[in-house]
Order: structure tokens, then C-alpha cells, then sequence
């Protein structure tokens, strides 16, 4: 790593300027759902940091920092975070006290794309360990610059609801997070909205389970025995941690319409991104 030619100050100064950069790499996710991992992965590579040493340390830091901010975005009123199990709900009457059914729609959506995480995270975690990853950021990168199209195009029209999608959503993201490290947000809260979710639901919804999906890719770092270096995700964490109550209330302040604009054309942004960064 060039870091480790460099005097213990000038080391200090960089891992301050990580946690600065973290912060508005969080403030930008936790606002628009989309931009933590996506952005912030290729700039610690460019700073002569390896991927083994980047990429669990931001899946650690988004495990702890998405939970955060879910619970941030509940509290202002930006999405309904109820797990209490619906006792009204037809699946719960019928399996009785094995049946469970969160009672707000926003939680059902969180629970469905984090169970789906499980497995797209493993199977990414054995890919990113064995396979070169080209023509999957390319695919990923063209999905997204399409959901942030499709966003702008259909933004005045009402999107039907779809569990089919989201569980698809749910699996494609995840996968993609834990092989790269990025990506999850603009697919997952793009994608919501093309379902039918709310564009503010669907933020804090993201963050929910995307600290799931990034738990799963951290323990499944440890279960296959990669050698992954956590000296970065302290700094991390803190920087990202104090941006997210500024995110939920900025989220809160945005009116719904314009927000859905945003979302649209950050999702554009970073599928060109995306496809820049695999092409160049």
C-alpha cells in the first residue's frame, strides 16, 4: 500500500480526511439512498488503498451507519418502521404464533430485500474472492443509468406496487454490495420507486436493509477466511455517523415531488458513473 511509505503524520492526516470524506459520502446516502459505497470505494482505491482493505471496512461501517440512519428516517417521520407482528394480517390468523407480518407496508418491504440480502451477499463475497468483476459492473452500471431514466420518465405517474420486483431488486443489490462494495442504494431505492414505494419511504427502507445486506458481507468476510484489514472502518464509521441526523431532517424538508426529481437524477449519475469507472 503507498500509505505505508509515507511518515505516521502525513498517515494521520489522510485517515482525518477519510473520515471527512465519509461523512459527505453518508450525508449523500442516507439522503438520496444511493452514493456511500458507490463513490467512496474508488476513491480510497485511488488513495493507495488495497480492495481487501476497503471493502469490508465500508460494508462494517454501512452495517452500523444504515441502521442508524433507518432509525433516524423513522423517528422524523420520513418512513414507518413498525415490526410488531400484525395480529389482523391473514398469514398471522392462519399459522398462529409461528405466523409473522410486520404491521407498516414500508417494514414488510425492509424484511423481504433484507432476507433476500442472505444469499446475494454470500454468493458475491465467493465471486469478488475467485472471479474478476468487469462485466458485472458494466451490467450494473447500465441497470442503474436505466431504473435513474425510467425514475425521470415516469415520475409523474403512478407506479404500481410489485413483490415480485422487489425481491428481485433485493437479490441483484445485494449481490452487487457485496462483491464491490457499492451500488445497493441506487438499485434498491430506484427501484422501489419504479414498484410503487414512496421516493421518501423508500430511503429510509434502503438504509434498513442495506445494513442487513452489509452485516451479512462482513460476517461472510470472516467465514471464508479473507484476509481483510479493518484499520479504516473506525474512521469510517464516525465520519459517516454524524451525517446522518442532518440527512433525515434534509430528507423531511424536501418536498415529495422535487425529491423523486433528485433521486432520478442521481441514480443518471452514478449508472454514468459506474459505466466510466469500469470502461476507463
Amino acid at each position: 500500500m503507498l500509505l505505508d511509505l509515507i511518515d505516521p503524520t502525513t498517515v494521520q492526516l489522510a485517515l482525518l480526511w477519510v473520515l471527512v470524506v465519509a461523512f459527505f459520502a453518508e450525508y449523500i446516502d442516507s439522503t438520496l439512498g444511493m452514493g456511500y459505497g458507490t463513490t467512496l470505494t474508488p476513491i480510497l482505491l485511488l488513495a493507495g488503498y488495497s480492495p481487501l482493505q476497503v471493502v469490508p471496512a465500508i460494508l462494517l461501517s454501512e452495517f452500523i451507519t444504515g441502521l442508524s440512519a433507518a432509525i433516524m428516517h423513522h423517528r422524523v417521520g420520513n418512513v414507518t418502521l413498525d415490526f410488531r407482528n400484525d395480529a389482523e394480517h391473514e398469514m398471522v390468523k392462519r399459522l398462529g404464533a409461528l405466523g409473522y407480518m410486520p404491521k407498516s407496508i414500508d417494514s414488510r418491504v425492509a424484511l423481504v430485500l433484507a432476507l433476500c440480502s442472505f444469499v446475494g451477499a454470500v454468493v458475491a463475497v465467493v465471486v469478488a474472492i475467485n472471479l474478476p468483476k468487469f462485466y458485472l459492473k458494466l451490467i450494473i452500471g447500465i441497470i442503474v443509468l436505466s431504473m435513474g431514466v425510467l425514475i425521470l420518465a415516469k415520475r409523474n405517474t403512478e407506479c404500481s406496487f410489485s413483490w415480485n420486483k422487489i425481491v428481485g431488486l433485493g437479490a441483484l443489490a445485494s449481490f452487487n454490495k457485496g462483491l464491490s462494495g457499492g451500488g445497493y442504494g441506487p438499485l434498491v431505492t430506484s427501484g422501489q420507486i419504479l414498484c410503487g414505494v414512496k421516493s421518501k419511504s423508500s430511503v429510509g427502507i434502503t438504509s434498513f436493509a442495506e445494513s442487513f445486506t452489509c452485516l451479512v458481507g462482513v460476517t461472510a468476510y470472516f467465514v471464508f477466511g479473507a484476509q481483510a484489514d479493518w484499520n479504516l472502518a473506525p474512521y469510517l464509521v464516525v465520519g459517516a455517523l454524524m451525517s446522518v441526523p442532518l440527512s433525515a431532517y434534509s430528507v423531511k424538508r424536501i418536498n415529495a415531488e422535487k425529491f423523486t426529481l433528485v433521486i432520478g437524477l442521481a441514480t443518471v449519475i452514478l449508472g454514468l458513473f459506474t459505466l466510466w469507472k469500469t470502461l476507463a
